[in-house]
């Protein structure tokens, strides 16, 4: 697969405080890659340099071939950008806006309105096209952001904390944006929402004080976790019943958090299908199955365990 962005050994000092520090990363055509880490982690110093916004100290970064700083013009042609904090017009109306937006993102004239049209029936802005900016609710001014950055039809679209003051349904309609746009463009999201991220990415690399920690695959087929509890007499193959059900990865012994004398398991599983298998398997050994709870895949634990108490 084409490599749309590539970032060798970037370093950015501003003045003598090192903000990004010799990171490399890699992003294949289709991916969504989310960036995550506390702040003062590098995040936005790393979008800024990728879309040529900042000089590296050193390193380089190549978007879809082009070098970002020999080549920027060229680079930045493939480059969608929605910053944290859009710089939008409010005396402006939506479509004022696109079509200005589209004249700088050198557009030819005869094909901005089209570009404009087709990027408001995307983010479905048609009801709002000669609405002033400053009469948009928030999650409205975020589609327009979206928007401009999609006047290009870029292959990569950068995303740098797009949720960030929404209320929770207006997160929900963004998140679905992404995963719309995913279909046709290879996308890079920050986000200090960890569910955000394992909902829409498909890599994750974290962040800590201008360090790479590690690029992990979110591709995992569901896979889950499961907290059983069970009677405080239980059969001693109980955990080998488990630990045989076709789609159990692993099973441990935990100690319970409200009853030292209440026997737990933890129990990782392909797909939530296998719950049911589990559950029986408990049944068949004689054990008494008090509560079985579905937990999280586990990106809160790693994001927790590589970055320790950093504050995100």
């Amino acid at each position: 697969m084409t490599s749309v962005i590539v970032a060798d050994r970037l370093t950015k000092y501003y003045g003598h405080r090192l903000a990004v520090d010799n990171v490399s990363i890699e992003v294949e055509s289709g991916e969504v890659l989310g960036l995550l880490g506390p702040n003062g982690s590098g995040k936005s110093t790393i979008l800024r340099m990728l879309t040529g916004y900042l000089h590296p100290t050193s390193g380089y970064a190549r978007i879809a071939g082009f070098d970002v700083m020999e080549q920027g013009l060229e680079a930045r042609r493939r480059i969608g950008y929605v910053p944290e904090d859009v710089p939008l017009y409010a005396n402006m109306t939506v479509d004022e806006f696109l079509v200005f937006m589209g004249r700088l993102k050198g557009l030819k004239e005869k094909s901005i309105r089209g570009a404009v049209s087709a990027a408001c029936e995307r983010l479905s802005l048609n009801r709002v096209r000669r609405l002033g900016i400053n009469k948009l609710s928030r999650g409205y001014r975020q589609r327009v952001a979206i928007a401009q950055a999609l006047l290009n039809d870029p292959e990569l679209l950068i995303f740098d904390e797009p949720t960030n003051g929404l209320d929770p349904r207006q997160i929900i309609e963004v998140r679905e944006l992404i995963r719309l746009l995913a279909a046709r463009h290879t996308i890079l999201v920050t986000s200090h929402i960890l569910g955000e991220i394992e909902r829409v990415a498909t890599r994750v690399a974290i962040l800590l004080d201008g360090r790479l920690l590690t690029v992990q695959s979110l591709l995992r087929g569901g896979r889950m976790k499961l907290l059983l509890r069970l009677r405080s007499s239980y059969p001693e193959n109980v955990e080998q019943a488990i630990a045989a059900v076709p789609g159990v990865i692993s099973v441990a012994r935990c100690t319970s958090a409200t009853d030292g004398a209440t026997p737990e398991f933890t129990v990782e599983i392909s797909d939530a299908a296998v719950a049911e298998r589990v559950a029986a398997a408990v049944a068949a050994t004689g054990s008494g199955l008090l509560e079985m709870t579905a937990k999280g895949a586990g990106l809160e634990d790693l994001f927790l365990e590589l970055t320790g108490n950093a504050s995100a």
